[in-house]
């Protein structure tokens, strides 16, 4: 799969595209700074290499968070592809160029591959029956239907997949199913959509995931498709619909996993078209022509093989474009052992994480832990401190600190003519070799163990011969000259390993020893009677302090936060707004009565700033509520939804009228506030426990 190491090569790489629905956190950062790391040794190596990625800016879930606050979807995208670029730039992640999908370049490409496509048969239209949502007047996607899981019973489940027990099933196998936006009882509809025939496909598919482009457990893992037969795919949603519209077919508009891939050429047609691009002769048809003899890689994550391993190269294949070089699959992330979760604090977002450490130290860790397969990998923050204090601060770091000051105050900044130990540098230089083996094969883990391995040579070097012992000893001065300038040549070489890893300690390293950039092939010529200059940290050990501040920053508010009131006092002293939270005993939350309520109507009170009034029907009796929902809820949208409210509350004389209730929402404020939804299957008036 790999040319020969020395061969200059033509490589185009993308990540997967992160949702324009949300901000970036670490398990996010798995990918990208994995294909950053393996983006920045290609280009260290000498070849012609380009990282590419984009928004996935289009769906149903963007278009209802920005009518949610009250904006366009353009709006939405545009303000949240702004946070991921500043936290993708501020991680070292070194795009050549980051788009969108929501651009001119990935329409034009959506309508090519569907054309081709459709021209040779492979889309076919029919009428399917889907869930209908009589209440916001539109389809509903299988994630926005919930209910009981057919198989186990367990409720609250989506309408594709049970998350308790793992089985597949349709909507309409649901049980007691409810729309997750307005709680409403889906209706059954018809409509006309456009199928993709992904089995016309299944002996080019055969072969092209055996062909190895793929890691073992993956292609395993396809022929698991294969036995139960490749089914055709809906690539079409109805109107309302954030997305592009498919031709000649009005209110018919292209499924987001359709465009989402192609954005991958829509970003590239970009850099190609750019002011960069045109100054590098990059040719479009060179990388995603049928005859290309570039290399095409995708890094992904392992839960979106089937889109990019089938469904992805029977597309380009059907559409006359090159199918990718190999698809690179990667686990998941978790936290000291377990999920991310948002109680614990180890949700973390990037800039969360950003606003504490050192980016650098997770892109170290993370580096330290992947392979070339699909296991999960563990950040134990624990480990994570020890490993960056002991690896970098403590070997790499150290070797400078160390050699530094002797080469400035003693030798004004200038090395030694000559190498104190050749064979050693020798040693360090001919194990680059297996070390570049190991990236190449996104064995990251192997490289960083081979690395340390020689920084504890060079520290084994350094301790033997103690050069502050030498320092003070009269008539060594060319023994200390000689054995500083060793030690900053081996720090050179092993900050060059390192830099696709540290690209911004290897700078500043770069700069404190007054050099180019590295390339891999400049590391095996030492640096002699050479000028560097003072020494400055080129990093601190990680507190345990920052990563508590981490944590503590992460943590969500799990206060219920009080709907009704527009006073800044809580109308009831056991449920607060505080952001920290104050504390209620046990006895006091058991005499909260929680019904579920239907909202029967909803409207603006004027002359209220955040206020809405709501009648909301517990199951035969009904109540007027204030609930300061307004910044994030158009009114007509909770007609009909199933909400909770809290039923024992002492109703509440206000100058709009008297609130009978409390509804529960949660949320940092503003467009942000979420009305908590019953359970599936419940009605008004149940007790909620």
């Amino acid at each position: 799969m790999h040319p020969q190491m020395n061969q200059i090569r033509d490589i185009l790489i993308t990540s997967a595209l992160p949702y324009a629905n949300g901000p970036i956190h670490i398990g996010h950062l798995v990918e990208y700074i994995q294909t950053d790391i393996w983006a920045r040794f290609q280009r260290m190596r000498g070849h012609r290499c380009w990282y590419v990625c984009a928004d996935d800016a289009h769906g149903t879930p963007i278009m209802l968070r920005a009518r949610q606050e009250g904006i366009t979807p353009e709006s939405l995208i545009e303000r949240i592809g702004a946070e991921h670029r500043a936290d993708f730039a501020d991680f070292r992640i070194a795009f050549d160029q980051y788009h969108s999908t929501h651009s001119p370049e990935n329409r034009d490409f959506a309508n090519l591959i569907y054309r081709r496509n459709r021209e040779k048969g492979h889309i076919i239209k029919r009428t399917i029956t889907q869930a209908y949502d009589p209440v916001e007047q539109m389809f509903l996607p299988d994630r926005f239907i919930k209910g009981e899981c057919p198989k186990c019973g367990a409720p609250d489940q989506y309408g594709d997949n049970c998350e308790s027990c793992g089985a597949s099933y349709s909507p309409n196998e649901l049980k007691h199913p409810r729309s997750a936006i307005s709680g409403a009882v889906p209706e059954q509809r018809e409509s006309e959509h456009y199928f993709f025939r992904l089995g016309d496909f299944e002996s080019m598919l055969r072969e092209w995931t055996r062909g190895g482009g793929l890691q073992a457990q993956v292609a395993n893992k396809l022929d698991e498709w294969f036995t139960a037969g490749l089914q055709e795919w809906d690539i079409s949603r109805d109107a309302p619909y954030f997305g592009f519209e498919i031709p000649d077919h009005p209110d018919k508009y292209f499924y987001v996993w359709m465009d989402a891939p192609i954005g991958y050429m829509a970003s590239f047609r970009h850099l190609c078209e750019s002011p960069r691009g045109r100054a590098a002769g990059l040719d479009f048809d060179a990388f995603w022509g049928r005859d290309s003899t570039a290399e095409l890689y995708h890094f992904i994550g392992k839960d979106i093989i089937y889109f990019h391993a089938l469904f992805w190269p029977a597309m380009l294949h059907g559409a006359d474009l090159r199918t990718p070089t190999a698809v690179f699959a990667h686990g998941f992330l978790t936290v000291d052992g377990q999920k991310m979760s948002k109680s614990r604090g180890t949700f973390i977002k990037a800039r969360t994480y950003l606003d504490h450490l050192n980016p650098e130290y997770l892109r170290y860790y993370f580096a330290a832990k992947l392979g070339s397969g699909i296991d999960d990998i563990d950040l134990s923050l624990q480990d994570f401190a020890a490993r960056v204090n002991a690896d970098l601060v403590g070997k790499v770091v150290n070797i400078a600190s160390r050699c530094a000051g002797f080469i400035s105050k003693r030798f004004d900044g200038r090395l030694a003519a000559h190498l104190a130990d050749r064979s050693l540098h020798q040693r360090f230089i001919l194990a680059g070799e297996s070390i570049a083996h190991a990236y190449e094969h996104r064995e990251l883990s192997r490289a960083v163990r081979e690395i340390m391995a020689l920084a504890d040579l060079a520290n084994q070097y350094i301790d033997e011969r103690a050069p502050w012992v030498i320092a003070k000893a009269p008539g060594r001065e060319d023994e200390l000259h000689a054995v500083c300038s060793m030690g900053l040549n081996l720090f050179r070489i092993l900050i060059g390993y390192l830099s696709p890893i540290l690209p911004g300690t290897a700078a500043d390293a770069e700069s404190f020893l007054r050099i180019a950039p590295l390339t891999w092939e400049a590391l095996a010529e030492p640096l002699l009677d050479h000028e560097i200059a003072p020494f400055k940290p080129l990093m601190t050990r990680v507190e345990s302090s920052q990563i508590a501040a981490m944590l503590e920053a992460s943590k969500e508010d799990l206060v219920t936060k009080t709907a009704a009131p527009t006073a800044p006092e809580p109308s009831n002293p056991h449920l607060t707004n505080d952001p920290i939270g104050a504390t209620i005993d046990i006895e006091t939350f058991a005499k909260l009565d929680l019904r579920v309520a239907l909202i029967r109507s909803a409207e603006r009170v004027e002359g209220a700033d955040k206020l809405l009034r709501l009648e909301v029907d517990l199951g035969g009796e009904t109540r007027q509520v204030f609930a300061g929902i307004r910044s994030a809820y158009d009114p007509t949208a909770l007609i009909g939804r199933l909400c909770v409210l809290v039923a024992n509350l002492a109703p509440r004389k206000m100058r709009f009228g008297t609130s009978e209730g409390m509804i529960l929402a949660a949320g940092p404020g503003g467009p942000d506030i979420f009305i908590l939804s019953p359970d599936a299957g419940a009605e008004p008036g149940m007790r909620v426990k």
